[in-house]
């Protein structure tokens, strides 16, 4: 019988990479907790991780840009992608009601996607902590009264928490993207893939980042993300991460051939099947 797939997720189970592994794996996996997403990155480099779940994009906040970084300086390659739709739980210990609330403690994107709905309760004060599910969990244990947590509704029944009110989030479509990624390799045959993340630096040139664009246009590829980070080694230069889409893979093998000799450098994060919601 075959080993598990050991996954590595940043966040206690109950978060929302949690949510994510279970729904992309099934129940058939291993999980590896870690504390930060360094230390997911440091699982799939040691070994101690086949594939990690990464958050890397939400609908509100846009792009996690340090985890672009991560992906790329440890030239991990993108194999799949996620998208959830986050509801944000307000959760007490059992027994109690939200005026017994004194705190509420979650991750500080998690008190802002929520801010809206606190302003009703202007005795709560708001505490950042590192994790939502690590909050649940840790009130608990310690069965700590007069502090909430926010949270999934994953952490409220793994944890036995009380929900004091569903879907507090401010902006009710709120979705975060995941990617799936691993050391190396392509997960998925040519035929299937319909997707690719792409790196790309250009000379600093009038028209060059246009001239790219036409191209991928006239390949018929959609492109669906764009996010400049600087070059640190060369002030003044920039690198281009892309997502682009498509419905034949010849068009998009033609555009990456093209994209690479007019770029000064060029790297493929990943190719994959898009995820439809």
């Amino acid at each position: 019988m075959e080993d598990k797939p050991k996954i590595a997720i940043q966040g206690n189970r109950g978060s929302f990479h949690h949510v994510v592994a279970k729904n992309y794996y099934g129940e058939d996996f291993s999980l590896v907790v870690c504390e930060t997403f360094n230390d997911s990155v440091k699982a799939l480099l040691n070994g101690s991780a086949d594939q990690a779940v990464m958050a890397i994009e939400n609908s509100i906040a846009g792009s996690i840009i340090p985890n672009y970084a991560l992906i790329d300086r440890n030239k991990l390659a993108i194999v799949g992608e996620y998208s959830l739709s986050i509801h944000h739980h307000l959760m007490a210990l059992n027994g109690q009601q939200i005026e017994d609330i004194k705190e509420v403690h979650s991750h500080p994107m998690a008190l802002l996607q929520c801010q809206d709905f606190f302003h009703q309760y202007p005795h709560i004060r708001l505490v950042e902590s590192e994790d939502t599910a690590d909050e649940a969990r840790r009130i608990s244990e310690h069965q700590l009264k007069g502090i909430g947590a926010i949270a999934s509704q994953e952490a409220a029944e793994l944890y036995g928490m009380n929900i004091l009110a569903p879907s507090i989030q401010t902006i009710k479509n709120n979705v975060t993207r995941f990617v799936i990624i691993q050391n190396n390799g392509q997960l998925i045959a040519e035929d299937k893939i319909n997707k690719a993340a792409l790196k790309f630096i250009l000379d600093h040139q009038r028209g060059s980042l246009a001239a790219v664009l036409n191209v991928m246009s006239d390949c018929q590829l959609n492109l669906t993300k764009i996010q400049s980070l600087p070059v640190i080694e060369t002030p003044g230069k920039y690198s281009f991460f892309v997502d682009v889409t498509f419905d034949a893979f010849s068009n998009y093998d033609k555009a990456r051939k093209l994209i690479a000799i007019m770029a000064s450098e060029f790297k493929i994060l990943g190719e994959y099947a898009q995820h439809k919601r």
